[in-house]
């Protein structure tokens, strides 16, 4: 079935040949004696010798000399029961900050009101660890936590590589994050200093965060010291005349070079010491602290980067992202193979659409990252950014926060040009990817390439059997050096192993609904916990919105289904629908038609409903969950946190629905 469709896009030769990843397996095929062509050959490698796979990439990106004679990787599969390069000693920010050339740009920050700052390697490494000295004269030792309110701009890098670089852990949230929602990830590290802006763009607007910055440091009693940037020039010397109160530093102070002495040294920590904390999305309890490491997180970005992603020191990265979703740590990560990067502080659709494809023009870019939702932005806008923007620097775009569909996959390759759009899957949990795209791999409609190097991704039945070809459970079966050392206050790895580990013994579940093709290509239908289950049947919410979001009048669409008292299942849809459409019988008839023909017979809804908006978290993602709950009769307070939600006034819409139809029965 699958093999009658045509690629989107095919390798060149020369991505074959002259790719980072296609180097990388000429050498260790030839080393260990597997293909040293096909990539399939390569990543059964990866799975089959873990161990070998991580210490030859470790050789290939040149980290520092391990101690003679010990193991890659010791221990079982399972929370706290494995352990990486043992004895190593490495810093992140060291191998960063070691790359490039003084004068070439390392970091480029744009905003959308037309600003832009540049940072050289140089200025980047003088800045991060001038801050670093600056966090060591405030006390801070390694282990002791550093938090960042802030904005998408060049400043959060620094400040995140000045306080890897003393080994002290980092941990960011957005601005668009209220207080209380930011105390519930921050309070729990119990963070000596918070590093602030004065607020951010947003929508045509400079949205004013000190007052914010005052409420957090209310609600965070350990901070000791307050680090303000002057993001958007309103902030004056703190200690003068802004409602910071305690002991503040502006961020010109904190980044100056020590007049009496040099500038610190990178420390040396083991592989396994705290770099940052991330968080899970928070909409049903308080977010869960995960802890990754210096050397997990270092080797996976290298592998992401340099070899799926093909970067090198020529590329600029962009990523359209916030501090609050990994994709901002994954965006700073291409710094470590040379390349540069670039920060945009506003959003993506102001003025228009277009807005970002400017920028993608006008600075350079070769590597594009954005969402779903975002293209589908474009698309309904109207736009061929192809034809109407110089993007002949661009040489890849990828997507990812949501499956992509294949409608839109088809739009980009002719809106946008012959350039790969690789769709990936990965987790908050591992700050990477589980299935991602290759340079050496052809690009099918709607479908995710390959398993990424190193992650023996599988599909299993409920029996813990696996299957091709149909939908499973996605399970990686070998440990990765990036999945969490810890939970935050978690001992005993009690929730750790009960986030991942409760339905398969000793193999990570990681909660997503997979089809394995029979090419190995990765089609993602959903979260498994959202996923609809009729008359037995399970079906993917993503095949759904796949059908739907192809008519033009669906801007986006939800879908849920809700087990009832009665022992009955309901399976209504939600559409938001462009400006002046209304839902008629006629548009309802053309809904399910699209998706009978496009899914199945058994996808179509029970009903359709016109709504206002769909709720996401603050990352995009469509709260399935927390509505299917309100709509079983969960209270809205208990079944998301409004906080963590981008329009909190939307779960009321559900409720209200709930109550409308329990009063007609």
């Amino acid at each position: 079935m699958t093999d009658a469709v045509v690629p989107l896009w095919s390798p060149s030769e020369r991505d074959l040949r002259e790719s980072g990843l296609a180097r990388f397996q000429e050498h260790a095929g030839r080393r260990h004696g597997f293909p040293t062509t096909g990539y399939d050959a390569l990543w059964r490698w990866s799975v089959s010798e873990t161990a070998a796979f991580w210490a030859e990439l470790w050789d290939w990106f040149g980290l520092p000399d391990r101690p003679a004679g010990a193991p890659a990787l010791e221990g079982e599969h399972a929370p706290g029961g494995h352990h990486w390069f043992a004895g190593t000693r490495l810093n992140l920010a060291a191998h960063v900050l070691g790359r490039g050339s003084d004068e070439a740009v390392a970091i480029v920050g744009t905003t959308e009101a037309g600003t832009r700052k540049v940072l050289m390697h140089k200025e980047l490494r003088e800045q991060a660890l001038a801050f670093a000295a600056t966090l060591t004269r405030l006390g801070i030792q390694p282990g002791d936590r550093v938090v960042g309110y802030l904005p998408n701009i060049p400043e959060s890098v620094v400040a995140f590589l000045g306080t890897a670089a003393i080994g002290a852990t980092w941990s960011s949230v957005g601005q668009d994050y209220q207080p209380s929602a930011v105390a519930d990830r921050f309070g729990q590290l119990e963070p000596r200093v918070l590093v602030a802006a004065d607020g951010y763009h947003w929508g045509g607007r400079q949205v004013d965060r000190l007052p914010a910055v005052a409420e957090l440091q209310d609600l965070l009693p350990t901070v000791e010291h307050t680090v303000v940037v002057s993001h958007l020039g309103t902030a004056a010397p703190p200690q003068i005349s802004t409602p910071i109160r305690g002991r503040t530093v502006s961020w010109a102070d904190a980044t100056a070079q020590p007049a009496d002495v040099g500038l610190p040294q990178p420390l040396d920590v083991p592989f396994d010491h705290p770099l940052w904390v991330v968080y899970s999305s928070g909409t049903t309890g308080l977010p869960k602290g995960m802890v990754h490491g210096h050397g997990g997180i270092l080797l996976e970005m290298l592998k992401l980067q340099g070899l799926h992603h093909d970067l090198t020191e020529r590329d600029r990265f962009f990523w359209y992202t916030s501090p609050s979703w990994i994709m901002w740590n994954i965006q700073t990560s291409a710094l470590a193979v040379g390349a540069s990067i670039l920060c945009h502080d506003g959003s993506p659709v102001h003025p228009t659409p277009a807005a970002l494809w400017q920028i993608v023009q006008d600075e350079r870019v070769t590597f594009f990252g954005m969402s779903p939702g975002y293209l589908q932005a474009v698309e309904n806008a109207g736009l061929r950014p192809g034809d109407e923007f110089d993007l002949s620097a661009l040489r890849s775009l990828a997507s990812t926060g949501s499956a992509l569909p294949p409608h839109l996959h088809h739009w980009a390759a002719d809106a946008i040009g012959p350039v790969p759009l690789w769709s990936v899957s990965g987790g908050t949990d591992v700050g990477s990817g589980f299935a991602v795209g290759s340079p050496t791999v052809p690009i099918w409609p709607g479908e995710i390439s390959v398993p990424a190097l190193g992650v023996a991704l599988d599909a299993w039945d409920d029996a813990g059997r696996p299957v091709r070809g149909e939908v499973g459970e996605m399970v990686v079966t070998q440990p990765m050096p990036s999945m969490p050392l810890r939970f935050w206050n978690d001992p005993g790895h009690e929730r750790y192993r009960d986030s991942y580990y409760n339905v398969y013994p000793g193999v990570w579940r990681h909660g997503d609904w997979i089809t394995i093709t029979e090419r190995g290509s990765v089609i993602v239908h959903g979260r498994s916990d959202s996923t609809l289950n009729r008359n037995g049947v399970r079906m993917g919410s993503a095949d759904i919105y796949a059908a739907v979001e192809t008519i033009p009048e669906v801007v986006e669409a939800l879908v849920i289904g809700a087990e009832q008292e009665d022992g009955s299942y309901w399976m209504p849809l939600f559409v938001v629908l462009a400006d002046d459409q209304t839902l008629d019988e006629a548009l309802v008839d053309r809904i399910r038609a699209a998706i009978r023909e496009k899914a199945s017979p058994r996808h179509v809804p029970d009903e359709i409903h016109q709504v206002r908006g769909v709720p996401h978290t603050r990352t995009g993602k469509k709260l399935e969950v927390p509505v299917k709950r309100i709509l079983q009769g969960v209270p809205v307070t208990r079944a998301a946190n409004p906080d963590t939600v981008d329009d909190p006034a939307l779960l009321d819409l559900f409720a209200d629905l709930r109550a409308q139809r329990y009063s007609r029965c």
